[in-house]
């Protein structure tokens, strides 16, 4: 199954890459062996570097921090006022907090990291006023959840947010995730291609960790994204291309498209990498730090 969903081409990629994308088919095909020369490299870089460590120690979410109660939403103006991030506060926020949370997980191991308050994950949530559909939020406390990370399943902190006409709360995470590591390895190039493309962001891992599903992007006039893996035991590189682009005149719209990658082995706590970028591939959209 697709999804589509039209964007404007100067909130993600320059004009370049979607007259690039409106180029002929044969260019695409050209260049599916830098592709896979590209992802080579960025494999070799990060198998047993130090920025792969750094990751294989940290947290990183691989699902949404924001978890919604049981049976949401009860009606349509109640997701009409989710989707608007419109909330109205019928009560007090919690004042203190400590200043740490461990993460613990499943597998074994835990690490302490910053508790943002329960102001900062309120307003991480509810940024609207109260005209129009709102959901009220009338007591927060602190408690815990669990999580899908890089990994695997962890109990984290977690803000607890009772909504008015909701038995049970609305989880907000109370943690950041850790600093991306620098990767070794740069962008492929300045500018991206119809047959070397950056991904947008991770979706999920399937339930049997066989198979993720990224966003990517493609223009209006083709066949949509493609996305293969190169595998290796320390990691996972994903190239992404525009497939069956057209000659002529395109629109300058973008579309954003989920994409389901097999893979031959589970995931695990392999790093997942962009090929184009050179870095890990996130849930959100997360930029690395030097």
């Amino acid at each position: 199954m697709r999804t589509h969903v039209a964007r404007t081409a100067g909130l993600l990629v320059p004009l370049a890459l979607l007259l690039a994308g409106c180029g002929s088919e044969h260019g695409s095909r050209a260049q599916s062996g830098e592709s896979r020369s590209r992802a080579q490299k960025v494999a070799e870089a990060w198998d047993g570097s130090r920025a792969a460590e750094v990751w294989r120690k940290g947290y990183y979410p691989m699902a949404d921090v924001v978890q919604l109660p049981d049976n949401a939403f009860r009606s349509t103006a109640d997701k009409m006022a989710y989707g608007a991030q419109n909330f109205v506060l019928d009560g007090e926020l919690p004042t203190t907090s400590p200043e740490k949370g461990k993460v613990e997980w499943r597998s074994g191991g835990s690490l302490a990291l910053p508790l943002m308050d329960a102001r900062q994950a309120y307003d991480s949530v509810a940024r609207g006023g109260d005209d129009g559909p709102h959901l009220t939020v009338t007591e927060a406390t602190l408690g815990k959840t669990t999580l899908v990370t890089s990994r695997g399943p962890a109990t984290v902190p977690a803000w607890l947010f009772t909504l008015k006409g909701y038995d049970t709360p609305l989880k907000r995470v109370a943690i950041e995730p850790s600093e991306l590591p620098k990767s070794p390895i740069g962008p492929a190039r300045e500018t991206p291609t119809d047959g070397q493309m950056p991904l947008e962001q991770f979706i999920r891992t399937s339930a049997d960790g066989r198979s993720v599903t990224v966003l990517a992007g493609h223009g209006a006039c083709d066949d949509g994204p493609a996305v293969r893996a190169l595998e290796t035991d320390g990691s996972v590189v994903l190239s992404a291309a525009i497939v069956g682009t057209n000659d002529g005149p395109c629109t300058s719209d973008l579309l954003m498209e989920n994409v389901t990658v097999k893979l031959k082995s589970k995931l695990g706590e392999r790093v997942l990498l962009d090929a184009f970028t050179g870095a890990p591939v996130t849930y959100g959209r997360q930029t690395e730090h030097g």
